[in-house]
């Protein structure tokens, strides 16, 4: 059953017979907004935006990055499984698969970011989401809508913390700017 979050709230990663989660995937959809051309065509742009994922250690210190330019983190627990260049499709364009078992134990926090590479806002933009699915058998687990127009080129979408022996989700939905995670980890670490 899936949790539809709204920004601030948590969910655990525990599930209801008391195991946790091992692997999950955090997906990002969205479409380009469709614009009317001459003799009222629609028409839809292509638009870039780039799902990557950050892990912090307990000091908030940066240890490793996913993103389409390193698409696979140093313990080989995050696997981002490729670049989607127009949003075009249905559901996920963008994956990137946890293997929370293999975080790398200094790891405390994965935070989700995405960014729109081309540098076009959020206003040109429609349907964008992030999920949290469970990878052994596709269910998703929670939902966060990243729509809504603004002149911002970046959200930092979630973070999965590592909580006691399990993890947790929040959305978070903040507005940034950015076109790579380059440009967002100094908005990243106001999260933490």
């Amino acid at each position: 059953m899936s949790i539809s979050l709204n920004k601030g709230q948590t969910v655990s990663l525990q599930k209801s017979d008391g195991g946790g989660l091992t692997r999950v995937r955090m997906g990002l959809g969205w479409d380009a907004q469709k614009v009317k051309g001459f003799f009222g065509k629609v028409k839809e742009k292509s638009v870039d935006l780039d799902a990557s994922a950050l892990l912090f250690d307990a000091s908030g210190t940066l240890v490793d990055q996913v993103w389409f330019s390193q698409l696979r983190s140093k313990d080989g627990a995050l696997q981002h499984l490729g670049d989607n260049l127009t949003g075009a499709g249905d559901g996920d364009d963008e994956s990137i698969v946890v293997d929370l078992g293999a975080v790398n134990p200094a790891v405390t926090q994965l935070v989700f970011v995405v960014s729109s590479y081309t540098g076009q806002s959020f206003s040109a933009i429609e349907n964008a989401f992030c999920r949290l699915v469970d990878s052994s058998n596709e269910q998703e687990v929670a939902r966060y809508d990243l729509s809504g127009s603004g002149s911002h080129t970046a959200q930092i979408m979630a973070k999965v913390v590592r909580s006691g022996s399990g993890w947790s989700m929040t959305a978070l939905g903040v507005k940034t700017n950015g076109r790579t995670i380059k440009d967002l980890t100094g908005a990243v670490a106001q999260v933490l």
